[in-house]
């Protein structure tokens, strides 16, 4: 039986957690805060207030999700050879704030490009580091939990942000359906704040976990093996990528779900509440997902996420009514809440700790490159077809990914 690292077992615990935990889920917090008032909205912005059209929006949707996994792999894999990860995430917070301010000044689609661009390198810097970190950091038998908690406290950030983004519209434009210049301009300086406090918060609480004296997983390196190579990735881990890809592919960017509210006749104000539901289904379903996990196994879960995603995007397609997508949105929640962190925690068991890193920077890698066909392939059909295709279009793939899953990848 593998023995139990120092970081898992050292160090007062925070409500349960290791402090890695906690105090990267509190940053977590803190710059989803700020994202969702300044980035949520980047659709209508570009819709209202530059006149950009779908096909443009999915291609800086796509984009900046393909460039933002190009830099989870780099990231990942450079965070291995170094032996650290607090670095490449201090990096990758400390620029995405850097790059948010410019979004002010802002005045076209390839000024918004050029910024998100920037900030999405950040994001990539940071991802797979971080995930990374929190795994190093707790035992295998509560990552599950660990990443739960970890994406709920993300995800109530985004919440938090969204129902400030909801009053600063309401104060300054009212129920309008269009995003005016001024409104943006106003949550763009708020959002600044709290991505500042989460990088100081990071660089002062969070620390590098020690290494374990022994890796957790089976088939790992015997004392006979140092200083070799570590061995080559699992073949599951490799299908399981396979998989993603194809689910990936019909997951377009979100903007999109953002454009259908908005194509329905929800004015700017309630669609930045329905993004409110979202996230708040989302936060709540994240924990108790991943404990599930422990228990039931992460296949299972995320077999049933993406299947409920599926049925998700089919009610996108045929929906006509409001009351319709505030339902859809908090359905999207569910799926979310119920995938996101399973996911990381399923990557942890397939690989070894000396792979971890490159194997979380493979699993964004694979997933947002997809992301950016994906979108291109739904602004298309948006524009093409109608709005209703896109989303046909993703439950589609989501079925096709579910079905290998089930059939390819053993527990």
């Amino acid at each position: 039986m593998a023995q139990t690292s120092r970081a898992e077992t050292g160090g007062k615990r925070i409500w349960g957690l290791h402090p890695n935990v906690f105090f990267l889920g509190i940053v977590s917090f803190l710059t989803d805060v700020s994202s969702e008032m300044i980035f949520t909205l980047v659709p209508l912005f570009l819709a209202n207030v530059l006149g950009a059209g779908t096909t443009v929006i999915g291609l800086i949707g796509g984009l900046s999700e393909s460039t933002d996994a190009i830099f989870k792999i780099f990231a990942g894999r450079l965070s291995d050879k170094m032996g650290r990860r607090k670095p490449l995430v201090v990096a990758g917070y400390g620029l995405s704030t850097l790059a948010k301010p410019f979004m002010y000044l802002a005045a076209s689609w390839g000024a918004v490009l050029a910024i998100r661009f920037t900030d999405r390198v950040g994001k990539g810097l940071r991802g797979s580091p971080r995930d990374a970190l929190i795994a190093d950091s707790v035992a295998e038998t509560g990552r599950g939990k660990s990443f739960g908690i970890h994406r709920s406290m993300d995800t109530a950030g985004a919440a938090l942000g969204l129902a400030v983004a909801a009053i600063i519209t309401y104060l300054v434009q009212g129920e309008s359906i269009n995003l005016s210049l001024n409104t943006y301009r106003w949550l763009v300086l708020v959002g600044i704040i709290p991505a500042v406090l989460g990088v100081l918060l990071l660089l002062g609480l969070v620390r590098e976990p020690r290494k374990k004296t022994t890796p957790p997983e089976s088939g790992s390196h015997r004392s006979s093996d140092i200083g070799k190579s570590p061995p080559a990735f699992s073949g599951r881990f490799k299908l399981f990528l396979v998989v993603m890809a194809i689910f990936s592919l019909g997951n377009s960017s979100e903007f999109f779900i953002t454009l259908r509210a908005q194509d329905i006749g929800a004015p700017v104000f309630e669609v930045i509440l329905m993004l409110v539901v979202f996230n708040l289904t989302y936060a709540v379903i994240s924990s108790p997902a991943g404990v599930l996990s422990d228990k039931l196994g992460r296949k299972r879960v995320i077999t049933v996420g993406w299947l409920f995603y599926a049925l998700v995007y089919l009610g996108f397609a045929q929906a006509s009514s409001l009351w319709q997508i505030w339902a859809l949105f908090a359905g999207y929640g569910v799926y979310q809440g119920t995938v996101q962190g399973v996911a990381r925690a399923f990557v942890a068991d397939l690989v070894t700790q000396e792979k971890r890193g490159t194997a979380y920077g493979l699993f964004h890698g694979v997933a947002g490159i997809a992301l950016l066909p994906a979108s291109l392939i739904a602004g298309w059909l948006w524009q093409a077809v109608s709005p209703a295709a896109t989303f046909y279009f993703g439950a589609g793939l989501a079925f096709l990914a579910t079905l290998g899953i089930v059939t390819l990848i053993r527990e």
